[in-house]
């Protein structure tokens, strides 16, 4: 049989990694993956998650099965996390969170519940979106199209077109929707365009997926989660998928959660059955690691002040890595107006760059970056800006 295969192509994302650890190139600069560096290149493992593994180790007794959904302190640390203690969904039992292994897997649990209870549903995806978004749901058996997002002109959300898209959803669709720190431009709606967003929901009546996968990286744990709260009217169906890889760092721990929304309490409890039947033919249950630091974390009061210190410290250095890219182009006489960089939010932003700048940045410089222009900002550091910042200037003078 697999000899009958045809080669597949890599993935633009991993495969760039790969070609980044096998460039001999000493000053290499990988701009590629989602992975946050600090000011010396590297992935830190932050002091809180030391100190809970520490705890971890010397208090577990047992190596034995999670149930299909996780653990129940992950859950309710995940729900305070995005809600807080008093929201009226989660006092009135209208929301369940299961664990996954990650947000992708949060995703696919997800789609695959629609798939299976709604087989004709449409999923739409922001124009453009993360690249495994189409993967995961087309996998899924679910077909995919897109709405109307970003402005390539004025390098942010083009909302009336986004709305005017979204009007045409039917009803019996899925729309997909960024959190927080939207992947891969930066640019995300402001409260009030949120608040439209929500009009729009009650309208047409489809359900949202908000992927939460940057909380803490935009402008802070809470304020993250105003937008995505927004949305959630009395009566309204939801389903979050979150993400604990970059704000706690652990990125090989794979730590996810699906949050559902009900418009009953009854109904919520009726759609914590379909995900588990969904889990159990997937991956069974999910690991207990990662998700134990960082329940230990969040639910203790000393280590919460301290992790919420580690995230401010990396969405700090992130938007200082913005204005420092922004300014030293600008020294090294790039014309181009890049200040738009400088307004935009969490690790990503499109940065205008051709395929062919692409291209020529990592022939001639080692310099790696998506195809599409889309540049990581944390893997930017003070020691590789003047090298990244030439390499670009020269790239963009030969055109």
């Amino acid at each position: 049989m697999f000899e009958l295969l045809n080669a597949v192509p890599p993935d633009p994302i991993m495969g760039l990694t790969e070609a980044f650890k096998n460039d001999p190139n000493p000053d290499k600069i990988n701009l590629g993956v989602g992975v946050y560096k600090d000011s010396q290149g590297a992935t830190p493992i932050l002091a809180t998650v030391k100190e809970a593994e520490r705890r971890l180790i010397d208090s577990e007794k047992t190596k034995s099965y999670l149930g299909i959904d996780g653990s129940p302190e992950f859950a309710q640390a995940v729900q305070e996390l995005i809600f807080g203690l008093e929201h009226p969904l989660v006092r009135g039992h209208r929301v369940v969170t299961a664990q996954t292994p990650g947000g992708t897997a949060a995703l696919r649990v997800a789609a695959d519940l629609i798939k299976q209870k709604f087989p004709e549903t449409t999923v739409w995806l922001s124009d453009p979106t993360w690249a495994n978004h189409h993967s995961i749901f087309t996998a899924a058996g679910l077909a995919v199209r897109k709405y109307a997002y970003y402005s390539a002109e004025t390098k942010d959300v083009d909302f009336e077109r986004m709305v005017d898209s979204l009007k045409e959803v039917p009803a019996s669709d899925v729309v997909v929707l960024h959190g927080c720190c939207h992947n891969p431009t930066g640019a995300d709606p402001d409260l009030n365009q949120w608040k439209v967003l929500e009009e729009v929901i009650e309208e047409r009546g489809w359900l949202p997926i908000i992927d939460f996968a940057y909380q803490g990286f935009a402008d802070g744990i809470e304020e993250d989660a105003q937008g995505l709260l927004q949305l959630l009217t009395p009566g309204c169906e939801a389903i979050i998928c979150s993400s604990f890889s970059k704000n706690f760092g652990i990125y090989c721990e794979r730590v996810g959660a699906l949050s559902a929304i009900g418009s009953t309490a009854e109904a919520t409890q009726i759609v914590h059955g379909h995900i588990k039947r969904s889990i159990r033919a997937n991956y069974s249950n999910p690991p207990y690691h990662g998700a134990a630091i960082v329940s230990i974390i969040l639910n203790d009061p000393e280590l919460r002040r301290q992790w919420e210190g580690e995230v401010d410290e990396m969405r700090d250095r992130i938007g200082l890595m913005r204005e420092l890219f922004v300014k030293t182009l600008k020294e090294k006489g790039v014309k181009h107006d890049f200040s738009f960089l400088a307004e935009q939010r969490g690790m990503f932003s499109f940065s205008g760059l051709t395929k062919e700048h692409v291209a020529a940045l990592k022939e001639r410089y080692a310099i790696y970056i998506v195809d599409n222009g889309r540049i990581n900002v944390a893997g930017m550091t003070e020691s590789n800006m003047d090298y990244l910042c030439m390499a670009i200037a020269n790239v963009l003078q030969e055109g």
